[in-house]
């Protein structure tokens, strides 16, 4: 182990000399440069370091020639109406106004006469075709004509109280005087359904009623 040299003896070897020597900076000097930045952006006006300048004129423009538009003369205040006077535009819409009420009393007055008129010819034409609709119900008979019903009376009477007779269990004892009565009236209903005709009213003897009885009865 070696032991350390003695002092005041030189030991052989050559001094070590320093490359370069550090030391603390001076804080001092940077704060005092932004104190005095902060002092400056403090104090200083807002508007310091700018400067104004004027705006140019506004310039109008021509009017170009696809232009269409055009500026108008100001309307002249309407003047107000005179004693005794009318303006030509009022008495116009009075006018206008009164002929309009006429034509619409006149239209009223016409209608008024046209409906009557209608209605007298109506009350005519049902007049006139009364009598002819009845004549024509009267005519057409729905169950053919020579159809017999009840109230009815004469030979052709007589004679369909002859065939129900042929017919067994329909008209039993019944009548032949020519007579369409109420006992009559059943047997045919009774002949139309036991066998089965669907053409005329029940207990109306009318063609089919008719031409199925004489298909199956004769007169002697």
């Amino acid at each position: 182990m070696p032991t350390p040299a003695e002092r005041g003896r030189s030991t052989g070897r050559s001094a070590i000399e320093p490359t370069h020597i550090q030391r603390r900076r001076r804080t001092e000097a940077l704060a005092e440069l932004v104190r005095q930045v902060r002092e400056d952006d403090e104090g200083r006006d807002a508007d310091e370091g700018y400067e104004s300048v004027p705006l140019p004129a506004r310039r109008t423009l021509p009017p170009s020639e696809d232009d269409d538009t055009e500026e108008l003369a100001a309307v002249p205040a309407a003047r107000s109406r005179t004693r005794g006077r009318i303006r030509p535009r009022t008495a116009l819409a009075v006018g206008v106004t009164a002929a309009a009420l006429t034509g619409i009393a006149l239209a009223l007055l016409l209608s008024g006469v046209y409906e009557d008129d209608a209605s007298r010819a109506g009350a005519g034409a049902r007049s006139s075709t009364a009598p002819a609709g009845r004549a024509a119900s009267d005519a057409a008979d729905p169950d053919g004509a020579g159809t017999l019903r009840q109230g009815d009376s004469g030979p052709e009477v007589s004679a369909l109280q002859q065939r129900l007779l042929r017919i067994p269990n329909v008209y039993d004892h019944g009548s032949t005087d020519g007579t369409f009565d109420a006992p009559l009236a059943d047997a045919v209903a009774r002949f139309q359904l036991w066998y089965g005709i669907r053409g005329d009213e029940s207990g109306v003897y009318g063609d089919d009623t008719r031409a199925d009885l004489e298909s199956r009865t004769t007169l002697r």
